[in-house]
């Protein structure tokens, strides 16, 4: 697969995992990899700027990441948050680890300088060989915030990471969204790759966000395959509350229900192929029947080989 040009929708630990075994799986045959990420996860506090998937894909690639914890830097110390709750400031429930800080002071100090969130990904980028491009879905802040039961909105990492995703929500909103444009070089990238995957991200707020950005979803209708892997094995969610999400926007948690979300490109949705786990394979009859073009596959990325296996399959055709 020599020269092949893959493109990813990603966001997350589930992408950042895809990501790290793809690169793997194509490291010694010169593939192109760019990989599109979520920035509606983004937000500012303590006056810096935090995109957590972005950093997340990146420490992942650069080998630097807690992969215990699933997020952050490993080797972390946390004094500097520490010092923040002594001075009642930021969000007493959302650690920032000091090594984690310094990426987001060196990204806020180059923001404020006039660098656009693309120039500042790949600013980032270039201190580690990580043998990827990265890019923002866009240059557009476009947080996601969320309208619970009782009215009231939440930016998403408030929702996710104080409340654990235990109050119900309603909807998700990422205003601005309607405004923004990809970025630069995104269109590009999904209409000149040999494959686009969205990798097993959370469907609603990782993979959604970038779907929303206007323009996108029409790029994906221009590529030349289009592949989805399940987040979902055997009617589970793999980390985090994923499931909270999908049933806020009425999806089951279930493999076959979230490849019929996205929808098939044959129907005017977004996939040519679906990849599903061994232990949901009982599923794959029923997507075949209505036109799917559906493949069982390991899908557990516990380790890097595994994720370089998976990798590997979804870009074969």
């Amino acid at each position: 697969m020599a020269d092949v040009k893959v493109t990813v929708l990603a966001g997350g630990v589930g992408g950042a995992r895809f990501v790290r075994g793809l690169r793997a799986a194509l490291e010694s045959e010169g593939a192109d990899i760019t990989v599109v990420v979520n920035t509606g996860d983004d937000l500012w506090l303590s006056g810096v700027r935090l995109q957590p998937d972005i950093d997340s894909i990146l420490y992942a690639l650069a080998g630097v990441n807690d992969a215990e914890r699933g997020w952050g830097r490993a080797g972390e110390s946390e004094r500097v948050s520490a010092e923040l709750r002594e001075w009642g400031a930021g969000w007493p429930w959302f650690t920032l680890g000091d090594l984690d800080l310094g990426t987001h002071l060196a990204r806020t100090g180059w923001l404020r300088d006039g660098l656009s969130y693309t120039q500042v990904a790949e600013r980032l980028g270039s201190r580690w060989p990580i043998g990827v491009r990265l890019l923002p879905m866009t240059d557009t802040e476009v947080d996601t915030q969320v309208v619970v039961e009782d009215g009231s909105r939440l930016h998403f990492q408030e929702w996710w990471t104080r409340h654990r995703a235990v109050l119900r929500a309603v909807r998700f909103e990422n205003p601005g969204i309607d405004g923004a444009t990809p970025a630069p070089g995104v269109v590009e990238a999904i209409t000149g790759a040999d494959v686009v995957v969205l990798a097993p991200s959370n469907p609603v707020v990782s993979i959604g966000p970038i779907l929303s950005v206007p323009g996108i979803r029409g790029a994906l209708g221009d590529a030349a395959r289009v592949v989805g892997v399940s987040p979902i094995i055997g009617g589970k969610v793999v980390r985090g509350m994923a499931d909270a999400c999908l049933t806020a926007i009425g999806v089951e948690t279930s493999a076959d229900a979230v490849a019929r979300h996205y929808g098939q490109r044959a129907d005017g949705g977004l996939l040519d192929t679906w990849l599903v786990a061994e232990e949901d394979a009982a599923l794959a009859p029923g997507l075949a029947a209505e036109g799917w073009d559906v493949r069982v596959e390991p899908l557990w990325m516990t380790d890097l080989e595994r994720s370089a296996t998976l990798a590997r399959a979804a870009i074969t055709d």
